[in-house]
């Protein structure tokens, strides 16, 4: 007979989801009321005022799609790009691979700008890319690549698709909450990111933002978006207006009252005290780990605080190694993907999951489990110098 599920208590500190905080667990219990409730429909209007401070924008279409971050992309995707038209895509990463996926179904032509995984994106070689395609009207880059640890400079990125016309759509799904996004400042135009990553949220829901320059182009599409579901012409008026919505589909009540509450904590932590968190725990990380004897594969002007990409000892098995940690520990890692596969692990300090305690969970544990694989390594060394930095020595 199946009985009701208990799933273990595990601490995640692989690429996503994230630990989820309590509170926003919580939130999840409450009663779940009509999506077309009044008291709903106020608390929807609230979303999005904190959605646009955690992406730094006024733009008025702002909202969680009802579906996971690669709903997000597909959303910009395919409201963005018509047949025949000609997008420039960067990639340095799984997810840069599956955007030139998305441009192609949507019927357009897909132009590559190919980084080398594991470092940010080249401005010169996307302003080459485009000097030599004047055709094109979209720019389409993973701001942070979660299949490595790598961030590229999306500021510099939009504004060489300014000075080319071209309209940017910009991965954000590892970003938003964890390292500095500023969509207005920086001229972004489509930007989507993921519910379970840096707002410590749960998985299926995916915060967009898309700037007046980005709906002008939707609303003047000459062909149908190939989506019923994604149709921001649609959408719009789900999400638009203050008060008054109009039915499109039964919105995730209950995972709303989630990012509601996550954007709250956010909001009080401050979003810029966000940032500082993220960045101060990966220093506390990158101590300890050096002091393992561990390599950071990302140079540290590229690399995000939030996704630590870390190449695994020669004569290591890394698939034993996270094995052995989710048996012992109850410590998730994340494997590498595509090129890393089997030559990295990814260790995520994403969110709630960005804590002194669970870094000091995590050295220990590594540090013990490299050892009795044979690596030499000094677990002690390793959690002093993380204290040092978090300042608990």
């Amino acid at each position: 007979m199946i009985h009701s599920f208990n799933p273990p208590a595990r601490t995640l500190m692989g690429p996503g989801p994230a630990d989820v905080h309590p509170r926003v667990l919580a939130a999840l219990a409450r009663p779940t009321i009509g999506h077309l409730d009044p008291a709903f429909v106020a608390m929807m209007d609230e979303l999005k005022t904190l959605l646009r401070g955690a992406f730094r924008t006024d733009n008025a279409l702002t909202m969680p799609v009802s579906a996971p971050g690669s709903a997000g992309m597909e959303i910009c995707f395919v409201n963005l790009v018509e047949p025949g038209d000609t997008v420039v895509v960067c990639i340095n990463g799984v997810f840069g691979s599956r955007m030139k996926e998305n441009v192609e179904r949507a019927g357009a032509t897909a132009v590559m700008v190919e980084g080398t995984w594991g470092r940010a994106v080249d401005p010169e070689q996307v302003e080459r890319t485009l000097a030599a395609h004047p055709e094109a009207r979209i720019l389409a880059f993973v701001h942070a690549e979660t299949s490595t640890g790598a961030c590229s400079d999306a500021q510099a990125l939009a504004e060489i698709a300014r000075r080319h016309d071209c309209l940017t759509i910009c991965d954000a799904v590892t970003s938003l909450g964890g390292s500095p996004l500023e969509v207005d400042a920086w001229g972004l135009d489509a930007v989507y990111s993921g519910s379970q990553k840096c707002l410590s949220c749960t998985p299926g829901l995916a915060p967009v933002t898309f700037s007046e320059r980005a709906l002008d182009k939707v609303r003047a599409r000459t062909t149908k978006v190939n989506s019923w579901f994604l149709d921001l012409n649609l959408i719009m008026g789900y999400w638009s207006g203050e008060q008054k919505r109009s039915y499109h589909h039964t919105a995730p009540v209950n995972a709303l009252y989630a990012l509601h509450e996550s954007l709250v904590m956010l909001a009080e932590e401050g979003i810029e005290q966000a940032w500082a968190r993220h960045a101060h725990h990966h220093q506390a990380l990158r101590a300890g780990l050096e002091a393992l004897g561990l390599e950071l594969i990302v140079p540290e002007a590229e690399r995000l605080p939030q996704l630590n990409a870390v190449a695994v000892p020669a004569g290591i098995d890394e698939a034993e190694v996270r094995t052995r940690l989710l048996a012992r520990y109850n410590l998730e890692l994340g494997a590498g993907l595509g090129s890393l596969a089997g030559k990295v692990w990814r260790i995520g300090l994403m969110g709630y999951s960005s804590r002194p305690e669970n870094i000091l969970l995590c050295l220990g544990a590594l540090g013990t489990e490299l050892g009795a694989l044979g690596h030499q390594t000094d677990t002690g060394a390793a959690l002093a110098a993380a204290r040092a930095v978090l300042g608990t020595d």
